[in-house]
């Protein structure tokens, strides 16, 4: 046997650190090669970690929830020696190997742990996991349908009661007062948490906003988005047109394109928008690539897959490294304006809010209902300026309102 020492792996450039989210094995068991071995988490992706060659899992170096630098040892695992070829793993002499087919396998320690606190039967449990792996997630939100009665401790707070006195209008009863069950913060939340703190402390925020006249984009949309849909087989929103017409404005501005990385100012070659597609528990900002070398119809199509491995758990970590400029779709919720935080290292991020209908004064002072939408930019004070922000904002609105249903989506 020989041993190899598993150190945590590069997880997207400029990621320093990464959270052991859940460990997926414990010392002992058997493993293959490319078998998941952990869930790392960064504030770019939680991925799994697998391993590097055949052996049994000899050592835990770290704990789970525990952060470490990239390139720390995590874990030791014994591997079979060119000298030993023929001798299968569940001969070694290692007496915690678990066999391959173990349904333990399924376990972290951290799902047992959990199990053991909250009494549930794993057996019951649905996993979501990789290959219906039962996750930490799975147990937190166990609501069996017929759970037998948990003992809950409750904290209460009662309020003094003064000496007696005669009753007065003022004079009010006090009553206890009850606090709720907490619920732990997952990974996830926290290394979310860790990053929205750091950018509103460390970046000097500015925000703005201008309203855009969409009337011929949504004209435009309408004509072809059945035809789109049919071919397609997903239907064409509103937010690719205004992702191409942002990295069309970038293309004249590269400093909306910049980034500011120890007290040096670097401008980005290329043009990659950031999304944000939000999940139940956790916000994911994937990446398209080369954004103004597309088409409105190929934005469509990238926005669908980075959305759809999102929430079906398949996203992949090239696709969440080298984000230049982030725009984020706050208007399918409803919002008509809303203060982005911008994520770091890049320079802005911009708010597409809703298209509503109002009545307008035209330039020839007639009266009409236009669709119009808000667009709120916030930008890092550090390097950009309202001048050049207002600029951007404004290449951006000509180009939205340039749209018309002449406009080739392909």
């Amino acid at each position: 046997m020989s041993e190899i020492v598993i150190k945590m792996p590069p997880l997207g450039e400029s990621v320093t650190e990464a959270t052991i989210a859940s460990w997926m094995v414990e010392p002992g068991t058997n493993v293959k090669k490319y078998d998941p071995l952990l869930e790392a988490m960064s504030d770019k992706v939680t991925t799994e970690i697998p391993a590097v060659d055949d052996g049994i899992v000899s050592r835990l170096l770290v704990e789970e929830g525990e952060v470490v630098d990239i390139g720390t040892d995590i874990m030791i695992l014994d591997t079979i020696s060119d000298q030993t070829d023929g001798i299968l793993l569940s001969e070694t002499k290692v007496e915690k190997a678990v066999p391959q087919n173990s349904n333990s396998l399924r376990y972290s320690p951290a799902v047992m742990r959990i199990a053991g606190e909250k009494g549930i039967d794993l057996n019951s449990v649905a996993g979501t996991g990789k290959g219906g792996r039962i996750t930490r997630k799975d147990l937190l939100n166990y609501q069996p349908d017929m759970a037998a009665p948990v003992k809950k401790t409750v904290v209460t707070e009662t309020v003094s009661k003064p000496a007696p006195v005669a009753p007065t209008a003022s004079t009010t009863k006090s009553a206890p007062v009850q606090k709720g069950e907490g619920t732990p913060v997952s990974s996830l939340r926290k290394v979310i948490a860790k990053n929205m703190l750091k950018s509103v402390t460390e970046i000097p925020q500015a925000w703005t906003m201008i309203e855009v006249d969409v009337t011929n984009l949504v004209n435009a949309r309408n004509k072809v988005k059945d035809d789109f849909k049919k071919q397609n087989g997903y239907s064409l929103s509103y937010f690719p047109y205004f992702v191409k017409a942002v990295s069309q404005a970038l293309i004249n501005h590269p400093k909306m394109n910049s980034s500011w990385q120890n007290d040096t100012v670097i401008t980005n070659k290329e043009i990659n928008t950031s999304i944000a597609v939000a999940t139940e528990d956790a916000l994911f900002v994937p990446v398209i690539k080369n954004t103004n070398n597309l088409s409105v119809s190929g934005i469509a199509s990238e926005i669908n897959r980075l959305a759809t491995d999102v929430r079906d758990k398949k996203l992949k970590n090239e696709d969440m490294i080298g984000g230049t400029f982030t725009v984020n779709n706050t208007g399918s919720f409803g919002s008509i304006e809303s203060k982005g935080i911008i994520n770091a290292p890049q320079a802005a991020i911009l708010q597409v809010e809703s298209i509503r209908k109002e009545v307008k004064v035209m330039p020839d002072n007639s009266i009409a209902i236009r669709n119009m939408v808000n667009l709120c930019l916030t930008i890092d004070h550090r390097l950009l300026d309202g001048l050049v922000a207002g600029r951007f904002l404004n290449e951006v609105k000509a180009n939205l309102e340039n749209i018309d249903e002449t406009t080739n989506i392909y």
